[in-house]
């Protein structure tokens, strides 16, 4: 993913509305985000609790919708798959987002929703088993199919939110 800056996260939202941005407050780690290693940035608000943010590129551009989060009822005695990343957690850790659909879908109220990751760190889960340095081995076949399922699925996702499919 492209370097972003915060002029540019915030420009990329296209279901957001003019209150929404003024909250949008970026993740504190915001400055030591490793872009290469991301084909999208997704993070939980650290002031409003059930709203999350995910940002990818569509046709080389960053595009951005704004999430809710439905309160988590989940058990930790259960198992749950985000349907993002396809990793299996405990049900408590696996929430359901839903995003206002672009235009005058969401202004009369559609939305579209899917099971993700509570934490949004999607991009970190697939990348577990990344070597720490370059020169070390390099990633296994089936660590790179779940990076390009996770990209293609995200972009999806957004891509419907914002009637761009």
């Amino acid at each position: 993913m492209q370097p972003l800056v915060e002029s540019d996260i915030r420009e990329s939202f296209g279901n957001a509305t003019d209150s929404e941005l003024a909250q949008l407050s970026l993740p504190h780690d915001f400055l030591l985000i490793e872009w290469a290693h991301l084909d999208a940035f997704a993070w939980r608000d650290p002031r409003i609790a059930a709203r999350g943010y995910l940002v990818t590129e569509l046709e080389g551009a960053p595009v951005g919708v704004v999430l809710r989060a439905a309160s988590s009822n989940g058990s930790h005695h259960r198992a749950a798959i985000c349907n993002l990343c396809h990793t299996q957690q405990p049900a408590d850790q696996v929430v359901m987002f839903s995003a206002r659909r672009a235009g005058p879908a969401g202004e009369r109220g559609d939305s579209v929703g899917t099971y993700m990751c509570s934490d949004l760190m999607c991009q970190e889960t697939v990348r577990l088993g990344r070597p720490a340095a370059p020169s070390e081995v390099l990633p296994s076949v089936h660590e790179l199919e779940r990076i390009e399922g996770l990209a293609r699925r995200t972009r999806a996702f957004v891509a419907d939110v914002l009637g761009a499919s």
